[in-house]
């Protein structure tokens, strides 16, 4: 522009012609490029300004974070879902925008704050424990040991109580009737104790039923006392019987001995007859009344009976009843109720078999499947293999516990009708020849009548010298005599 003006200033025409108009001119120019330079300012003032506007909108943005997130007050109005809308959202706000938390993320803090943290709650409540109510520490692992009230004293195994020694001394009355009987009137006759006297003694040992080898055993060992001057009389005599018997059932008192781990699973086997769903019934409603939740399998598919029995039993005792198709699988049945026994957390699955004697191969073959099928299903063997026998059946009896010990590890035996008959002995067989231990003893037909069995008071029964008011039993030294 100024070169512009001293080029027309520099030639005189141009500067007579224009030198007015120029005048004008100069003034108009100037304020053209002040506006021109007024403009360009404000251009680049205004691209500065865009330019840090753009955080603040990221700014913004972040402010406006929380009311993205604020489905998170909705959660207090829909008390339905305030746990999963917490923890979806309690992170970010907690962590970005403490002023979008003013109104309603205090109140969404407070109720997310114990939802994310339950760890270290659990931690402290862990120690806090044992220091306020050492009591309650021992409440927490006792729940898993669910079966600890069955396992009773004296090792943990369930001991007989005072009505179950009763009705066991009452429940031999027919068994003194008969050889205890014939034993005073042997006495009565040869009142001096001579080895004519044993040799008397071991016939009526062998009527009933403990064996010959269990007679010969006791005779011996008197044989022996005598030889010592260790028995003068009668009394000494019958002294003697008591502890030996007494020695020979030694350690065999008490009932079942239940693990720890749920479920307990009884196999119960025996011969067609002897009373088996019947004891299976009554020893599930033994352990129902204590507070056990027991799962009874009827594994005996051959009999529409023994199913119908069973579940008779269930009703009675309160208990469910596992059950398959008709002539299904015995195996299949049982492994199918162990394994609802483990998923519906039941305390005791007892599993009842097929009867089947104890001649027949085929059969004693197939309870071995069973056997194996427990193991399969429980990961261990049965925690009880109870074998129930027949007390009227004596010595046949002997024989069913050494052919079902052959295919099983049978751990106990229960002995039914022991109150109708004179046989009672043969308890005496079973446990020296086999050395299995007695748990029960069927006394009658009520539901509890099955009894812990106990061996003293057995013993103690079994030997019982007639007293000499007992007009019963005189009656009997008389047809006796």
């Amino acid at each position: 522009m100024t070169s512009l003006a001293s080029a027309l200033y520099s030639q005189p025409l141009a500067s007579a012609m224009f030198a007015k108009p120029l005048g004008i001119l100069m003034p108009t120019t100037a304020i053209i490029v002040v506006v021109i330079l007024v403009v360009l300012v404000a251009i680049v003032l205004a691209t500065r300004k865009g330019k840090p506007e753009l955080p603040s909108s990221e700014d913004s943005s972040a402010r406006e974070l929380p009311p993205t997130d604020k489905p998170s007050p909705r959660a207090d109005i829909e008390p339905t879902r305030p746990v999963p809308l917490a923890k979806g959202g309690t992170e970010r706000p907690s962590a970005e925008p403490k002023p979008g938390a003013d109104a309603d993320g205090p109140d969404a803090s407070t109720q997310e704050a114990p939802d994310p943290a339950p760890r270290p709650s659990a931690e402290e409540a862990a120690p806090a424990a044992p220091e306020d109510a050492p009591a309650d520490a021992s409440e927490t692992p006792a729940k898993p040991a669910a079966p600890a009230p069955v396992s009773k004293p004296a090792g943990g195994r369930q001991q007989a109580s005072d009505d179950d020694r009763a009705a066991i001394k009452e429940s031999l009355k027919g068994t003194r009737s008969g050889f205890i009987a014939r034993l005073a009137s042997v006495f009565r006759r040869k009142p001096d104790i001579d080895p004519a006297l044993l040799d008397e003694m071991e016939e009526v040992l062998i009527t009933a039923d403990l064996g010959v080898q269990t007679t010969q055993k006791i005779l011996g060992a008197l044989k022996e006392r005598l030889s010592r001057n260790e028995l003068a009389d009668g009394d000494a005599v019958w002294t003697a019987l008591r502890e030996e018997g007494a020695a020979i059932l030694e350690g065999v008192s008490g009932g079942l001995l239940l693990p720890d781990a749920s479920p307990a699973v009884i196999l119960v086997v025996g011969v067609n007859g002897v009373g088996k769903t019947t004891t299976i019934g009554k020893l599930a409603a033994r352990y129902a009344d204590e507070g056990k939740k027991v799962l009874l399998v009827a594994g005996d598919t051959y009999r529409a009976a023994a199913v119908m029995q069973l579940e008779a039993w269930g009703r009675r005792a309160k208990c469910e009843v596992a059950k398959g198709k008709d002539r299904a699988d015995p195996s299949a049945v049982i492994f199918d109720a162990i394994k609802r026994g483990v998923d519906e957390g039941f305390d005791l699955v007892i599993c009842d078999t097929a009867g089947r004697l104890h001649t027949k191969t085929p059969l004693m073959e197939e309870v071995k499947k069973v056997g194996r099928s427990v193991e399969k299903a429980l990961g261990r063997n049965a925690d009880e293999v109870l074998l129930v026998l027949d007390a009227t059946t004596g010595q046949n009896a002997l024989q069913q516990a050494n052919q079902f010990g052959e295919a099983l590890a049978v751990s106990g035996v229960a002995l039914t009708k022991l109150d109708g008959t004179a046989k009672g002995g043969v308890v005496l067989g079973i446990v020296d020849q086999h050395k299995i231990p007695v748990r029960f003893v069927g006394v009658g037909e009520r539901m509890e009548d099955l009894r812990v069995f106990d061996a003293q008071s057995f013993v103690e029964a079994l030997f019982a010298k007639p007293e000499p008011g007992d007009e019963a039993a005189e009656a009997e030294v008389s047809d006796a005599e």
